[in-house]
């Protein structure tokens, strides 16, 4: 079977770095961005099973880039994590699978993970 390819965007090198470890224990395969420009020319050059995407992040944030990813493809799944509760009531954020508040626990992201793959 095939593994699971995540691509994770988030501007803080440390989160990206907890959480693809964290995922990779899970045996996801996972590739990392710095910022949703970066995201968008990864899913140019290879498919993704899952994209998580940071909101609060330089330049493009994850809503514009949530909105540009299903735009090239509507049916990419993609979670919101952000450290910032309030955007889940956010028009532009239900466009995405699931929202995540992000914590140093990634057991929420990893049952999010599990219930929008239907794993």
């Amino acid at each position: 079977m095939e593994p699971i390819r995540i691509l994770l965007a988030d501007d803080e090198k440390h989160i990206r770095l907890v959480f693809k470890e964290e995922l990779e224990e899970e045996g996801y395969l996972i590739d990392l961005a710095s910022d949703g420009s970066e995201a968008l020319e990864k899913l140019k050059g290879q498919p993704f099973d899952l994209v998580i995407l940071d909101i609060k992040m330089p330049g493009m944030d994850g809503l514009e880039t949530l909105n540009e990813i299903k735009k090239a493809d509507k049916d990419q799944r993609v979670i919101l994590c952000s450290a910032y509760g309030e955007f889940k009531q956010d028009f532009s954020s239900w466009a995405s699978d699931a929202y995540t508040v992000k914590s140093a626990d990634a057991r929420e992201l990893k049952d999010t993970i599990k219930n929008v793959l239907g794993a």
